[in-house]
């Protein structure tokens, strides 16, 4: 029995009306009208006697299918969809062929690709040539109702240079963080409520192994924002959890199968949360963005114990801090802090930079390198999108006009945004971050579900709605692509890029390197990252270091420089693969241009001088006490060295630049 399909008016001028009839088989086709051009289309239901085959997309075979046959007109770009509101929550599944009945060959295919409803409805697209017979055939493998389909024809769209599949994973509360928690450098996923976390460990082999863990029941939960990181160095992830009245703490006890639940009394209307060494010692604390209020900070005291202080770091009386992330901006080598903010006056709303003098304290600085901008932001995005050196940013708008800020070497940003190719990505949010997820060397960002490709110039090809809006990031199959997590997977489908990804263990810096720069050199350049915990609004990705090298087959040599001071320099390490470098483990290079150089006055009062024949501009200075604690640090701009901050006794002098160093000893009276 022949099912009539009318052919509905859509709203393009060149439609026509025109009527169509499916077929029981695909030979049956030939006695029907041949689809030649776009249009939309009704099915009563599938009943054929001929289910498709082969099978072109995923799934067994079906038992009854309806066909249709498509000879295009000219050479174009057919899109074959059932993605339609008047099919939501339908389950369709279709497959293209072209050859001839008895010897059909799939030319595309789809079973899940929709997004309407519940996700179950299909899209192919393929090129099509003019006056090719093509056979459109519907299976029953889900259910055999009616539906429409639809057929648009134009210029292929761009392929994005990575798709992403979805997987279906079940957790237990909500889904805040892919983040490695027994120490084995996989991510894992981590989900949370308030008695209970649960956890996908990632296996060696591939898959996860479900746990759960009950808690004491949490004060707060992470409604806000989740952080993550080993903050007592016992080799197990803590967690942090930030809430609109308070903060709660979990404490990984010494195998990790059990957690220590710490809240504090202190009212906190959190926003972003991070784990960084903000006062350099060496043990990692906790940054708290606070609403309402001046922000919060958590000193540990070398115990793995944390300390409440409010103020110092973003003071404004009403709060409006959003989205706080950790960075060195300017190549000094220790981090600073930039604070998108939102809400309220101007004053309020106007974003902040909190530099790290070297010597423990910070200055806001905003205005005088540019960045003090009052649009309406929750988080920022923070790369080298030019592989110049240094760090430049997103700042992804929540409302209004997102903006991009060239780093220009000097500490300071120049707005860049109206060459950045986003003229028409208006689509605006809460969640920025950046990864470099096709692995070409150039980073990329994911901004609320959308992904900005990154061309390595400072401008972006964007692609929409590739992945969820709110997601955490990590390699979650160890393949060395980064994937997605926001309740379901969504798989990096990967390419033939290479790759090097990096696991820091701190010795005298904190146990996960967070603060580090890391620093890839190939043939094309150097690409730098900065290991950090909390980045975005609300989730939490992962603490390894990830690096894509595009068609480079070789690495010349990997530089980290740890927070302590430490610098490691590996040569020609192995591409494709996972280093984990432990503090200290190759050390940095002697810098033979720096041999003629002397110090004085030796012993030093207020003031040393650098003798040298070479240029320190730019260089850093480290300056560390008998002990081997870094206690000041700067970028030089001349040959002198302020150092009547420090007590008197016995220090060495460091001078580094691109992983070599020079060193000398001095007394400061």
């Amino acid at each position: 029995m022949k099912k009539i399909l009318l052919l509905l008016a859509l709203c393009v001028p060149t439609l026509m009306l025109n009527a169509q009839a499916s077929a029981n088989t695909c030979a049956e086709t030939d006695s029907e009208t041949t689809i030649t051009g776009p249009g939309l289309y009704s099915v009563s239901e599938i009943n054929g006697s001929e289910f498709p085959i082969p099978v072109c997309t995923d799934g067994p075979d079906a038992t009854a299918g309806e066909w249709f046959k498509y000879i295009p007109t000219t050479d174009t770009y057919a899109t074959i969809s059932t993605d339609l509101d008047q099919n939501s929550g339908g389950d369709t599944r279709v497959h293209i062929y072209s050859g001839t009945c008895g010897a059909l060959v799939c030319e595309g295919g789809d079973d899940d690709g929709g997004f309407i409803g519940n996700g179950y409805l299909s899209i192919a697209s393929l090129s099509v040539i003019a006056n090719q017979t093509y056979y459109i055939a519907f299976d029953n493998r889900w259910n055999g109702e009616g539906f429409y389909f639809e057929i648009t024809e134009g210029e292929a769209p761009l392929i994005p240079p990575v798709t992403f599949t979805n997987q279906s994973i079940s957790t237990t509360g909500t889904n805040r963080a892919v983040v490695d928690m027994n120490g084995d450098y996989l991510d894992d996923i981590v989900s949370i409520n308030a008695t209970n976390i649960n956890i996908q460990y990632q296996l060696n082999g591939g898959g996860f192994q479900e746990v759960n863990i009950t808690t004491d029941e949490a004060d707060y939960t992470p409604g806000w924002s989740l952080a993550a990181a080993d903050f007592d160095g016992n080799g197990y992830t803590d967690l942090l959890y930030g809430n609109g009245s308070g903060v709660t703490f979990m404490k990984a006890n010494a195998d990790g199968t059990a957690y220590t639940e710490i809240s504090g009394p202190e009212y906190v209307f959190s926003q972003r949360s991070n784990f960084a060494d903000i006062n350099n010692d060496g043990h990692l604390d906790a940054f708290v963005c606070h609403d309402v209020q001046p922000n919060v900070y958590y000193i540990n005291d070398g115990d793995g114990n944390l300390g409440f202080i409010q103020g110092g770091l973003g003071d404004f009386s009403s709060g409006g801090n959003y989205g706080s992330i950790w960075i060195d901006y300017d190549n000094d080598r220790d981090l600073d802090m930039f604070i998108a903010k939102c809400g309220g006056s101007e004053a309020r709303r106007t974003n902040q930079m909190l530099t790290n003098n070297g010597d423990g304290t910070y200055t806001e600085n905003a205005l005088d390198i540019g960045l003090a901008d009052p649009m309406q932001t929750w988080s920022s995005a923070w790369g080298d999108f030019d592989n110049d050196g240094d760090m430049d940013v997103f700042v992804g708008a929540s409302s209004g006009v997102h903006k991009i800020m060239k780093n220009l070497g000097d500490g300071t940003f120049t707005d860049a945004t109206d060459s950045a190719g986003l003229e028409e990505f208006t689509a605006t949010g809460i969640e920025n971050v950046t990864y470099d997820f096709d692995n070409d060397g150039n980073l990329d960002i994911a901004s609320n579900g959308h992904i900005l490709y990154g061309n390595g110039d400072m401008s972006f090809t964007v692609f929409m709605g590739v992945i969820s809006g709110g997601s955490s990031f990590g390699d979650l199959n160890n393949d060395g692509f980064i994937d997605a997590f926001s309740g379901s997977i969504r798989m990096n489908d990967t390419n033939n890029n290479n790759w090097v990804s990096l696991n820091t263990i701190g010795t005298d810096s904190n146990l996960n390197g967070i603060g580090a720069r890391v620093e890839v050199h190939t043939s094309a350049g150097i690409q730098i990252r900065d290991v950090r915990s909390g980045e975005g609004f609300r989730f939490m990705s992962t603490l390894n270091t990830h690096f894509g090298i595009g068609t480079e087959t070789t690495i010349d040599n990997i530089i980290i420089y740890w927070p302590s001071g430490t610098i490691d320099n590996i040569a020609n390490p192995d591409i494709n693969t996972f280093h984990t470098i432990v503090e200290g483990q190759s050390l940095s290079i002697e810098d033979e241009t720096l041999e003629n150089v002397m110090i004085f006055p030796n012993p030093a009062i207020n003031v040393l001088n650098i003798q040298t024949t070479s240029n320190l501009g730019d260089k850093i200075v480290t300056v560390f006490d008998i002990n081997g604690k870094r206690v000041l640090n700067e970028k030089l701009t001349n040959n002198t060295l302020e150092v009547s901050a420090l007590q008197s006794g016995m220090y060495f002098l460091r001078i580094e630049s691109n992983g070599k160093v020079l060193n000398r000893k001095f007394i400061k009276q």
